[in-house]
């Protein structure tokens, strides 16, 4: 499984945002949405504010494929649905970390129905 760079690693989650295109059955790619982003350890993680009824995860979540953009990164990824309580816990603390001045939209994103749709970012080889 290829991993992140530290250079990417740091580029991408320092950014404020990412910009997400999820690959279409066809194999283009959806427009880009633009999102927060967090890292947990050397990983990446998204989720989607709208939880499963974000148009951009429900793409990706059936494709497990897509192009982000970050801090001048771009890179084609996969994307890996997290179900350990755990990670999302981790991931929780992350977005709050880095995005609590942002209070009335950081609670829906570690609140479940966001949880749900944590996705790992992992770069394409």
């Amino acid at each position: 499984m290829a991993t992140w760079n530290p250079d990417e690693l740091n580029r991408i989650t320092t950014a404020n945002e990412l910009d997400i295109a999820a690959r279409r059955p066809d194999g283009t790619l959806r427009q880009p949405t633009t999102i927060w982003v967090v890292r947990e350890g050397d990983d990446v993680y998204v989720r989607s504010y709208r939880g499963a009824q974000g148009s951009w995860w429900r793409t990706a979540k059936s494709s497990h494929a897509g192009h982000i953009s970050a801090g001048g990164v771009e890179k084609d990824v996969t994307f890996t649905e997290v179900g350990n309580p755990a990670v999302n816990d981790r991931v929780d603390a992350a977005y709050r970390a880095k995005y609590g001045r942002y209070s009335g939209y950081v609670e829906p994103m570690v609140a479940e129905q966001a949880r749900a749709t944590t996705l790992r970012l992992t770069p394409q080889p």
